[in-house]
């Protein structure tokens, strides 16, 4: 039987099994028979997964049903925050005219909408969408509820800045080559005023803000985390200016003119970390103005009077809010925000107003306000918590410690309560992607129903690689040589975690998504014996393969910071270092998840490593939805995912049958 059949009969029997009808060989795996179980949603592909009693849905539903909201943008005339909320499946654009005033939603999509962009004179509103997943984005502008089409409806597409007066957007497409990402122009009103002011040859370049003359347009082409250049396009006679030629690597964060022509940006030019400061955008001369210390700035913006700059320091994942006043040099910080992480795209309203959204465990994700003349702040927005009062989540704790080599590395750790879940407690260790990622202390949502109702503390590493602590240590990692040196860290912390006299270092779970997944498979084989089980999502599981399968306008950015397949050398490394390659040691039970339609991490890295893992008499189970792409972003998919993950935590993890108690 080939592997597409094999695939299919292994859902009809998932199917058989949901239906109650009896199949050999499933028994040992099913629900008591007496309990209804819930079907997978129609796109998602069970493979290898039990039934999922009924009495697990029911006994989580109030942890899933809690929103988020976004701050998008101000509306500039009738003074509105634009926002993204999910009332239904997927998130949407919605208005809230006031604060604590209701969600009125204005994009009505199967797919998720995640941001919208209006013009400055407020007339029109421009949006970004894909299908499934795929990230093959197109722009829309939105008016009535209806979308109107402004690009092919083929190629890839990157929303950019207005123009100052309005006339003009700029936006990314890979419509000429269908690789690189060119720059191109259009007045949004008239889509076939669209022409090409930058062809490229590589897939880093993005267009970032007219300068206010709105004839200059500035451009950033992303080689590497470390590695940015920035060049100026007159979108008038089309002439192409280089402004920055620095002899080593520098990165350039974010970037914003300000109204008196100054370039403002991040950068951690002649420092570690990203500072802020003025770049003159004829001599590509950096100066500095603002210091966060040991840590990096990680967003800004401009009021439009040009007086004032709000800044966020990331401080190992928490982040701090503070004003600055151009003219002074004064520096005020906000208080009175949850602890946890300010999102990026923060904006200041014409008027002065700064609209930014908050993440914190003890606050779902919410739009706040804040006024710079009294420094108050106004929450706009809040989100529903399923009736739970997010006031009883654990907020995180630091953990840093030396790694094998004397390298400092942390993490977040969330450990429940101990009245509620006395003794000795599991643990599962999550590890972001990217690996240029960083583990936040942001809303864990669903699982918190992990540490406040399983008692399971939670822990998210940031080994060496992960941004937010300086370009010497999110270096660490690059290249296959240095690779499993991330993979020791975990190690080193498996080693700290141990020590807590409240963990039960005989029940650790690992997990992690993207290149999380790698670091997932890879530590399941390099600890297997401290681990009970994995669960590793839109995860890589050969080197080789991924570089030769991710789409191409990823691939020689993905090479610079993995290794290029295509020199031997590094190749042979590559495939050295690979899960799949080191299957044989994977004796960790697996669930493996992918989505069908992921344009980064391809379907295929899922399937190769459940085929090696079963032929070798293992256990994998397999979630498969045919409408996602690089995560789950549709909630009945997410939902089917964590209790799908439950269920594999409560059997390889805790030692239960599937729906039994703690």
């Amino acid at each position: 039987m080939n592997r597409p059949a094999k695939r299919l009969a292994a859902g009809v029997i998932g199917t058989l099994a949901v239906l109650g009808l009896s199949f050999p060989g499933l028994a040992q795996d099913a629900p008591r028979a007496a309990e209804p179980a819930v079907p997978p949603p129609a796109a998602m592909l069970a493979d290898g997964v039990p039934a999922i009693p009924q009495s697990l849905v029911a006994d989580t539903r109030p942890f899933l049903e809690y929103r988020t909201a976004g701050f998008a943008g101000w509306h500039p005339v009738d003074q509105s925050m634009l926002i993204t909320t999910r009332f239904g499946n997927v998130s949407q654009l919605h208005r809230v005219a006031a604060p604590g005033a209701a969600r009125r939603q204005i994009s009505f999509e199967e797919e998720p909408i995640f941001n919208g962009s209006w013009s400055p004179d407020g007339s029109m509103l421009l949006l970004e969408k894909d299908a499934g997943g795929n990230e093959v984005a197109q722009i829309y502008a939105l008016d009535g509820g209806r979308l109107t089409l402004l690009t092919d409806g083929k190629s890839r597409h990157a929303l950019g800045p207005w123009s100052d007066d309005g006339e003009l957007v700029a936006y990314g497409s890979n419509m000429r080559s269908g690789v690189y990402n060119d720059i191109y122009i259009m007045d949004p009103r008239d889509p076939g005023s669209a022409r090409m002011v930058l062809s490229t040859d590589s897939g880093g370049w993005a267009a970032i803000d007219f300068a206010p003359n709105g004839r200059d347009l500035l451009v950033f082409n992303y080689i590497s985390v470390t590695d940015s250049q920035l060049h100026i396009v007159n979108v008038e006679t089309g002439a192409i200016r280089q402004v920055t030629r620095d002899a080593t690597p520098v990165a350039y964060g974010n970037l914003q003119f300000a109204l008196d022509g100054r370039l403002w940006v991040s950068s951690d030019k002649d420092s570690d970390v990203q500072r802020l400061g003025v770049l003159d955008t004829q001599t590509g001369l950096f100066t500095p103005m603002i210091d966060g210390g040991r840590w990096d700035i990680s967003s800004f913006d401009i009021a439009k009077d040009g007086k004032t700059i709000a800044y966020v320091i990331n401080e190992a994942g928490f982040s701090r809010l503070y004003l600055y006043d151009i003219a002074t040099g004064a520096k005020r910080q906000v208080m009175g925000l949850p602890p946890g992480e300010i999102g990026s795209g923060m904006k200041f309203a014409p008027w002065g107003a700064l609209g930014f959204t908050v993440y914190s465990n003890q606050a779902p994700g919410d739009a706040y306000s804040l006024d710079p003349a009294t420094m108050q702040v106004t929450r706009w927005t809040e989100s529903e918590t399923g009736g739970l009062d997010p006031a009883v989540n654990i907020l995180p704790e630091l953990v840093e410690i030396k790694s094998f080599d004397g390298e400092p590395v942390s993490g977040l750790l969330y450990r429940p309560d101990p009245a509620r879940h006395p003794g000795k407690r599991p643990l599962i260790m999550s590890i972001h992607g990217g690996p240029e990622g960083q583990a936040t202390a942001g809303f864990l949502g669903r699982n918190n129903y992990l540490v406040n109702e399983l008692g399971i503390a939670l822990f998210y590493p940031n080994v060496r690689g992960s941004t937010g602590f300086g370009k010497r240590f999110v270096s660490l990692d690059n290249g296959p040589f240095r690779r499993e040196d991330s993979v020791k860290d975990i190690g080193a912390l498996l080693d700290r975690l141990a020590k807590y006299p409240t963990l039960d270092a005989k029940r650790f779970g690992i997990t992690g998504g993207s290149y999380g997944g790698y670091m997932c498979y890879a530590g399941a084989i390099r600890y297997g014996r401290r681990f009970n089980a994995a669960t590793c999502i839109v995860a890589i599981s050969n080197f080789v393969t991924f570089l030769e399968n991710t789409e191409e306008y990823r691939r020689d950015l993905r090479r610079v910071e993995y290794g290029d397949e295509r020199i031997p050398e590094l190749r042979a490394k590559l495939q050295e270092i690979s899960p799949l390659t080191e299957v044989d040691r994977l004796k960790l039970p697996l669930l493996v998840v992918t989505g069908a339609n992921d344009p980064r991490v391809p379907a295929s890295e899922a399937d190769q490593i459940i085929d090696a893992v079963r032929s070798r008499g293992g256990t994998a189970w397999h979630l498969l939805a045919r409408n996602e792409g690089h995560g789950f972003r549709r909630k009945e998919n997410a939902d089917f995912l964590f209790w799908t993950t439950l269920a594999f935590w409560q059997k390889h993890l805790l030692g239960q049958d599937v729906g039994a108690a703690d």
